[in-house]
């Protein structure tokens, strides 16, 4: 019984803001935690979407033996979304990383009374989302001047 003696949680008083500051540092953890779930979610759905060939799929003539300038084609698109579903998963997987020692960093310092800002975990979030945003952007333009 000793080893779960171990693993209970510190009780406090609730004194001031006490409970106050570390429920909230615990939202802020669960925020982190459905945004890095929310990027893997993504990441996984275009993976799966990926798999899809949709023009065999919505040709009224049905799939076709012969390989086509599309299917010549697709390993290029195919790589290009790789890239995009592993940014998605390694952005999440980071957030996830992230926010979890985060809390536990802020955990540790609520219980001596102190408190640090933190300006890089929601900048390079940030960065990562206008990069990710902004390369799908300069992608989707570059095909549709291709297809003109």
């Amino acid at each position: 019984m000793s080893f779960f003696s171990r693993l209970r949680t510190p009780v406090y008083q609730n004194t001031g803001s006490t409970a106050r500051d570390h429920l909230a540092s615990e939202r802020t953890y669960l925020s982190w935690l459905r945004t890095g779930l929310g990027f893997i979610a993504l990441g996984i759905a275009i993976e799966r979407f990926n798999q899809l060939d949709l023009v065999q799929l919505l040709s009224p003539t049905g799939p076709s033996p012969s390989p086509s300038a599309h299917q010549n084609n697709d390993g290029h698109h195919k790589k290009k979304e790789h890239l995009l579903v592993g940014a998605l998963l390694g952005t999440g997987g980071g957030s996830i990383v992230y926010g979890t020692t985060r809390y536990f960093s802020n955990m540790t310092m609520l219980e001596r009374g102190l408190f640090k800002p933190a300006y890089f975990g929601a900048a390079g979030l940030s960065i990562c989302v206008a990069g990710l945003a902004g390369a799908v952007y300069v992608e989707a333009f570059r095909e549709r001047r291709k297809s003109r």
